[in-house]
């Protein structure tokens, strides 16, 4: 027996839970159809944009790119900020993320469903959403791969300055060699 004055676990508690876990799954699904009715309502007017879809997944691939580089740089651990800047980053990381994850789900909610019949209504095809997700994937790929080799460079560029200067501060005696003594 616990050491709670009697009080174990009761199957009031259990099925409290249960219904907790029961709830979150059905707004969970209603959510989820919620965004299938919004993206498949929204994307032939989206994919009709200027430049067709092409363009319309160029841009979703920029903002999954942007969106991702954002909450990298969010999620960077500060470990004496304040309270404040903490909820400021998880908010920062929350909205990029969600961007860069809401941008692809969009493109992705586009096409079809795999066990859809084109006659069902909802299950049509929508043209563009196929050229418009490799668009999106492959800008997403090669502008996401220049940012890293971008970043890779920068990191190693201030790498290289820094052995310069522990270097030159070596031969005068006052690098990190000299907190040995």
């Amino acid at each position: 027996m616990s050491g709670d004055g009697g009080q174990g676990f009761r199957a009031r508690d259990g099925l409290g839970i249960a219904g907790m876990v029961i709830g979150a799954g059905a707004v969970l699904l209603v959510a989820l159809g919620a965004w299938k009715w919004f993206v498949r309502k929204s994307a032939p007017w989206v994919l009709d944009w200027p430049g067709g879809p092409w363009a319309v997944g160029a841009v979703f691939g920029l903002i999954m790119v942007a969106g991702s580089i954002g909450a990298l740089r969010f999620s960077a651990v500060d470990s004496g900020a304040s309270k404040p800047r903490r909820a400021g980053r998880v908010a920062g990381v929350s909205i990029c993320g969600g961007s860069a994850f809401g941008a692809f789900m969009y493109v992705l909610g586009a096409l079809p469903g795999k066990n859809c019949s084109s006659s069902e209504l909802g299950c049509e095809y929508i043209p563009g959403s196929g050229s418009a997700l490799v668009s999106s994937v492959l800008t997403a790929a090669v502008v996401g791969w220049l940012a890293f080799r971008v970043s890779s460079a920068r990191a190693e560029a201030q790498a290289a300055r820094e052995r310069v200067r522990m270097k030159k501060l070596r031969k005068k005696g006052k690098g990190k060699s000299r907190a040995a003594r």
